[in-house]
């Protein structure tokens, strides 16, 4: 029998995976094809010439390193969610079409060659994080026409849209050029790259609000897990939870594939893992998973960036070598132990 989590146990628990993100984060940041020392970074720029560790610390690294946090902690929460809402636990953010929405919208953009700006964003972000918000949307109005909510039909009206959307990104990939075609296929991949300060904290912003208002109805999450009729005896407004958990959800997946492309296995590894250590109590599910998603994609990212350094591999390759196999074993070792999957 579980040990029962006290508000204790929480913070004492988070704040332990948060002083690990932070070393990890640091000692990250001192690995790449150049080596620097933070002593020197925090002594800044300089008023004598330029220093050199701070600027590809302050610049590059340090940038790059907050944005794989962003991402790793938006799609590990995602998945936390959609596994609750959809009770599969092979459910991850890009269950519901999120992932082919978003890639058509990154192909038309190409195609068509816009090349205007967005805070220092090309439209390939914008089109990208339109395509997956209102893909998953979609997909939800479909499941909704009986009328009331429907797993069944939910996962059904997923895989058939993104079945459809995925046929056009065929057919527009066989009429573009060879150069969009690249383009297209190297964002496919999964990429964390420098962005400008103010594009990181837009997006951290809207992934930390997203995710404390996903922990604010974590109650109603864990009565969700126990099925529809018991989470309504316990005094839970079953359509109100799900809609505004899926429309979290949906949106801060959105921000994370519109900042790095689609990089897989997080979504589903990383709850997995955090479930298995501390239990499926979502107060503590979401905020650990979140940490650990960020910790895991960080490491990820400095492994593309050093492996085969001076080039990069994209990360979603990384995530898909390291986080295939680990789930497999995590399965086929754990999977009786979970409660929902008995």
């Amino acid at each position: 029998m579980k040990e029962l989590l006290t508000p204790k146990k929480l913070i004492i628990r988070t704040v332990s995976a948060l002083i690990v993100l932070i070393a990890v984060m640091f000692a990250c940041s001192l690995i790449g094809t150049e080596s620097i020392s933070l002593k020197t970074a925090f002594e800044g720029p300089g008023t004598q010439g330029a220093n050199p560790d701070y600027q590809i610390f302050v610049e590059f690294r340090l940038p790059r390193i907050i944005l794989a946090c962003l991402v790793g902690a938006a799609l590990a929460c995602s998945g936390v969610v959609f596994q609750a809402l959809l009770r599969n636990p092979l459910a991850d953010p890009y269950i519901l079409g999120i992932s082919s929405g978003a890639g058509l919208g990154v192909i038309i953009a190409v195609i068509s060659g816009f090349d205007w700006m967005l805070w220092g964003r090309s439209p390939i972000a914008f089109f990208a994080f339109v395509g997956a918000l209102g893909t998953v949307w979609l997909v939800w109005f479909i499941g909704r026409l009986t009328g009331k909510f429907h797993v069944t039909g939910l996962l059904l009206a997923g895989v058939v849209v993104n079945a459809f959307f995925s046929a056009v990104i065929m057919f527009l990939t066989s009429i573009a050029k060879s150069q969009q075609v690249y383009s297209t296929i190297f964002w496919l991949m999964g990429n964390i790259t420098e962005e400008s300060f103010l594009v990181v904290w837009l997006g951290t912003g809207c992934v930390i609000g997203g995710i404390l208002a996903l922990f604010y109805i974590s109650p109603q999450l864990n009565a969700l897990s126990f099925g529809e009729e018991d989470a309504r005896s316990m005094g839970v407004n079953i359509a109100r939870t799900q809609l505004i958990a899926f429309g979290i959800a949906a949106a801060i997946t959105a921000v994370a594939v519109s900042l790095s492309g689609l990089i897989g296995f997080v979504g589903l590894l990383v709850p997995h893992a955090v479930r298995l250590v501390f239990g499926p109590d979502h107060r503590q599910l979401l905020p650990l998973s979140g940490i650990v998603g960020a910790i895991f994609l960080v490491i990820a990212d400095t492994l593309a960036r050093v492996i085969i350094a001076p080039a990069q591999l994209p990360v979603g390759v990384v995530t898909a070598i390291l986080g295939g196999p680990f789930f497999l074993v995590l399965l086929v070792k754990y999977s009786r132990k979970v409660s929902w999957l008995k």
